[in-house]
C-alpha cells in the first residue's frame, strides 16, 4: 500500500517526457521502480538486464496505455564488448541517450578470508567496472545534444560500515570518487555527474535474502523515519536529479535512506 500510493502521489517531470533513458538492471527491485516511473513520466526507456523472464514480463506490463513501450536488452555487463554492443544499438535506436541511471548491481556477503584476485575482479566486474563503461558510451551522445544526465547509484553500506561485503563497500565508495571526477570532466559539456544513495530499501531480494525481522527491526531502529525505504521513493528522487529541476545539481552524493544511521 506505500508504495502504490507513494506512486500515486508522484510529481510529474515535464522536461522528462520524451527523454531517452538507459537504466541498468531494470528489470526487478529498485530497477524496476526505475523503468516504471520513467515510463509514467512519458520518456522513452530501454532497460537491460540479465533477467529475461522477469524483465519481458515489466515490459508487457508497461507497454499497456503508454505511447513510449520500455525496449528490453539482455546484456551481462561483467562483458564489456557486450555492453558497448548493446549500447551502440540502443543509442541507434533512440537517437541517442539523454539519462543513463547505472543502477545494476549484487552486494552477496563474503569474509575477508575467503577473497581471492578471481572473485576480487568479479565483484568490481559486477559493481563498478560497467558504470564507468556505460557512461563513456553515452557521454559522445550527451555531448552532441548539448547536455545530459548520468546517475550512478552508489549505497549506504559503506558509509556504516555494514559486515561481511568488504569488496561490495569498496566498489560502492568508489562510485563516489567517480562520480566527482566525471561531474567535473563532463561538467563543461553540459553533462550533470550525480551518485544517489539508496538506505536499506524494501525489495524482493532483500526480504528473501537479509532483511529477517531482527534486522528489519534493526534498521528501523537506525533510521530517524520509522518507515522501511520502498523503490518509489528511490525513483522519485532519481526522477528530481534527472530532471531540469535539478539542473544545477551535479557531482554530489544524495541519500534516500530515512536517516540512517
Amino acid at each position: 500500500m506505500q508504495a502504490s500510493l507513494t506512486a500515486s502521489r508522484a510529481a510529474i517531470y515535464p522536461s522528462l517526457a520524451g527523454k531517452r533513458v538507459l537504466v541498468t538492471g531494470g528489470g526487478s527491485g529498485i530497477g524496476e521502480a526505475l523503468t516504471e516511473a520513467f515510463v509514467r513520466q512519458g520518456a522513452r526507456v530501454a532497460f537491460v538486464d540479465i533477467a529475461d523472464e522477469a524483465s519481458r514480463s515489466l515490459v508487457e506490463r508497461l507497454a499497456e496505455g503508454t505511447d513510449h513501450a520500455p525496449l528490453y536488452r539482455h546484456c551481462d555487463l561483467t562483458n564489456i564488448d557486450q555492453l558497448r554492443s548493446v549500447i551502440s544499438d540502443i543509442v541507434e535506436q533512440f537517437g541517442g541517450v539523454d539519462v543513463l541511471v547505472n543502477n545494476a548491481a549484487n552486494d552477496d556477503r563474503h569474509a575477508i578470508a575467503d577473497v581471492t584476485p578471481e572473485y576480487w575482479d568479479n565483484r568490481i566486474a559486477v559493481n563498478l567496472r560497467h558504470l564507468f563503461f556505460a557512461a563513456q558510451a553515452v557521454a559522445p551522445s550527451m555531448k552532441q545534444a548539448g547536455g545530459g544526465v548520468i546517475l550512478n547509484f552508489g549505497s549506504i553500506s559503506w558509509h556504516l560500515a555494514l559486515p561481511d561485503i568488504v569488496l561490495y563497500q569498496t566498489a560502492k565508495a568508489g562510485i563516489e570518487g567517480m562520480t566527482r571526477a566525471m561531474a567535473r570532466d563532463l561538467g563543461e559539456h553540459g553533462i550533470r555527474v550525480n551518485t544517489i544513495v539508496p538506505g536499506g530499501i524494501k525489495t524482493p531480494r532483500q526480504d528473501m535474502l537479509w532483511h529477517d525481522d531482527s534486522e528489519t527491526a534493526r534498521i528501523l531502529a537506525n533510521q530517524c523515519l520509522k518507515e522501511r525505504v520502498m523503490p518509489a521513493d528511490v525513483a522519485a528522487l532519481t526522477l528530481f536529479l534527472a530532471s531540469d529541476d535539478a539542473r544545477m545539481c551535479t557531482g554530489h552524493d544524495y541519500f534516500v535512506d530515512a536517516g540512517w544511521r
